[in-house]
């Protein structure tokens, strides 16, 4: 289709809606415009298309042979699109709320809560896609995201959920009764990493350990090193909010924390209007956290 030859859209509107009114007042009540704009509109047709179109029979208003044929044609046009359009919204109410989030953030801080959003809100639907990396959402089908690191990234709307300072945590049979433990003597003991996160050796770095001098025991995935860490294989650095449960219950124990108050998780989401399923996700999880 060549748009270039296409006539204004809000002129075939208002000629589509003075046919089916059979008249300028009658279509500018259901445009809620004037009855002088709808009739420019109309005019203005007549003359890009070099055909008249309506014509005045005493205080009624006619269509012409031409009139009537175009009237025809975009009263089928405009149906068809306020039906995909229509489908479309159906279609949009039913999906499900698609949400990326790093996995060990899903398993240890929204699945235990997840039963509360669902009992307030059980006519929202959620997809959860559990991912490490930062992913488009819009290639990944994604409504929202939920994302580690400092709020900037290109292309999204971040929205601050929650702090998370990270902690160095052990098994308490790793550490033989003791609560808190020197740099030297961590440098000394075996950790556990995940692979998929090379910046936690620069935070290692920042509180003054030099890892290519430590020893490290590698998982792929943070789900998997959290449970080396709490079988006792080695000391391990993560986020605070992931294990609260953990150091409540005693199976891990904080020796220590970093100050950097940078990090955080965030929620983002594309730019662009925000479906009201998803602004309700976001302010549940803003009041949990």
């Amino acid at each position: 289709m060549d748009w270039r030859k296409m006539p204004p859209l809000t002129a075939l509107r208002a000629f589509a809606v003075t046919a089916r009114e059979g008249g300028f007042s009658a279509a500018a009540r259901r445009l809620n415009v004037t009855h002088a704009a709808v009739a420019q509109q109309v005019r203005a047709l007549e003359g890009e298309l070099g055909a008249p179109l309506v014509w005045r029979e005493g205080r009624a208003l006619r269509l012409t042979p031409e009139g009537e044929r175009l009237a025809a044609a975009l009263g089928d046009g405009f149906t068809m699109i306020q039906g995909a359009i229509e489908a479309l919204r159906a279609q949009g109410g039913q999906r499900p709320l698609t949400v990326t989030l790093p996995p060990a953030f899903a398993s240890e801080w929204l699945m235990p809560r997840l039963a509360k959003f669902w009992k307030k809100h059980p006519e929202i639907a959620l997809s959860l896609l559990p991912e490490p990396r930062t992913i488009d959402l819009r290639e990944a089908g994604a409504n929202l995201g939920i994302r580690f690191g400092t709020g900037r990234w290109a292309g999204v709307i971040s929205e601050f959920l929650t702090a998370a300072p990270q902690i160095v945590v052990a098994a308490p049979e790793l550490l033989h009764g003791r609560k808190k433990l020197s740099l030297r003597e961590m440098a000394v003991m075996p950790w556990v990493r995940e692979g998929d996160w090379p910046e936690q050796m620069q935070l290692l770095e920042s509180i003054g350990l030099k890892p290519a001098a430590m020893k490290f025991i590698d998982f792929p995935n943070e789900e998997l090193a959290l449970a080396a860490a709490r079988e006792g294989i080695g000391l391990h650095l993560e986020t605070e909010s992931l294990i609260e449960e953990d150091l409540k219950i005693g199976w891990l124990v904080k020796i220590h924390e970093l100050a950097d108050d940078k990090m955080g998780y965030y929620v983002v989401r594309p730019p662009g209007p925000l479906s009201p399923a998803a602004r309700i996700f976001i302010d549940w999880l803003k009041a949990e956290a």
